[in-house]
C-alpha cells in the first residue's frame, strides 16, 4: 500500500517512471485473486507475459494525468514471486486448515514516488524527489472468507530514508466459471521522513505561494476493485480501479491541491 507522472517528455524516456508504473501493475496483478491457483500450493512454476495501460492522477498541483502503455512479466515458484518491480521471497508458512493459511514473505520493491521540477509550474525550483528501493517483510492471512495482509518496508536506497506500514483486506468473488471480482480496502502509514521528503518544502525551496513545509507521519486510505476474466489456461484480461485518500499531513502540503489520487489499469496476460 502501495506510487507516476508522464513517462515521455520531449521524446526522452524516463526509466524511473516506467518502473513506477510496472510496480503499480505488479501490485495489482499478483494479488491472490488474479493469478491462477496453479502456484497457490507453491509446488509449480508459472510464467506470464502481458501488456496493459495505466492511467493515474497524482495530487501535485497541475501535474498531468499519466496514461502509459506498459509491458509486464510474472514469474512464480515455491521460492519466489516476481512481478513488475516487486520481488517476494517465500518463507515457511502455516497451514491451519484447507482454507486457512498464513504466509510469510521478504519483500523487495522499486517504488515510483517522486517528481522532477519540470513536472509542474508549482515544482519549479524544487529539488528532484527520487524513487527508491524498499525492502521489508510481509504476512498474509488467507481464509475462505477474506484475505488480510500487512507489510512493513524501509527505503534502503536512502533517498527518503522513510518507513511504511500497510494493511489490506480483500475478498475474491467468483462470478461464473471464468470471472473473478475482488474489492479491497486498505490503509498505509508513512513516517515523517517519507512525508517530509515527498511533500515537504525545504527552506531554500520556499517562495511566494510556496511556504516552507515540514511533513509529519500520517495514514492514507484506499479502496479498490479488481476484475479478472480467464478465457482459458493461457489468456486472461484484467482491470483494476483504485482511489486513495491522502493523509492530512500530505494533503496540507503547498505542493498539492487535492486530497485524493486515483488510478485505472487494464491489461492482458498470456500464461505459459
Amino acid at each position: 500500500m502501495g506510487s507516476y507522472q508522464p513517462l515521455f517528455r520531449t521524446g526522452q524516456f524516463s526509466a524511473r517512471r516506467l518502473a513506477a508504473v510496472a510496480l503499480v501493475s505488479g501490485l495489482v496483478i499478483t494479488s491472490p485473486a488474479t493469478i491462477a491457483s496453479d502456484a497457490a500450493s507453491g509446488q509449480s512454476t508459472t510464467w506470464g507475459l502481458g501488456l496493459g495501460v495505466s492511467s493515474r492522477q497524482d495530487a501535485y498541483i497541475d501535474v498531468d494525468r499519466n496514461n502509459t502503455p506498459i509491458p509486464f512479466l510474472h514469474f512464480e515458484n515455491r521460492y519466489v514471486r516476481f512481478f513488475g518491480a516487486t520481488l517476494e521471497a517465500k518463507l515457511p508458512g502455516m497451514t491451519l486448515s484447507e482454507t486457512n493459511r498464513i504466509n510469510f514473505r521478504l519483500l523487495g520493491r522499486w517504488d515510483g514516488a517522486g517528481y522532477e521540477a519540470d513536472d509542474s509550474w508549482m515544482l519549479e525550483g524544487m529539488e528532484e524527489r527520487e524513487s527508491g528501493i524498499w525492502a521489508g517483510a510481509k504476512v498474509e492471512w488467507q481464509t475462505s472468507l477474506m484475505n488480510l495482509s500487512a507489510d512493513w518496508t524501509h527505503d534502503v536506497s536512502g533517498n527518503s530514508e522513510g518507513q511504511r506500514l500497510s494493511l489490506t483486506l480483500d475478498r475474491p468473488w467468483q462470478v461464473g466459471e471464468r470471472f473473478t471480482l475482488t474489492p479491497r480496502i486498505g490503509a498505509m502509514w508513512h513516517d515523517s521522513e517519507y512525508v517530509d521528503y515527498y511533500y515537504g518544502v525545504r527552506a531554500h525551496e520556499a517562495r511566494a505561494g510556496r511556504p516552507e513545509y515540514h511533513g509529519e507521519s500520517g495514514i492514507s486510505t484506499e479502496v479498490g476493485l479488481q476484475g479478472v476474466y480467464r478465457f482459458n489456461n493461457h489468456h486472461s484480461i484484467m482491470f483494476d480501479v483504485e482511489a486513495t485518500s491522502l493523509s492530512s499531513e500530505a494533503s496540507d502540503s503547498p505542493l498539492v491541491d487535492s486530497s485524493t489520487e486515483n488510478r485505472v489499469f487494464m491489461g492482458y496476460m498470456y500464461h505459459f
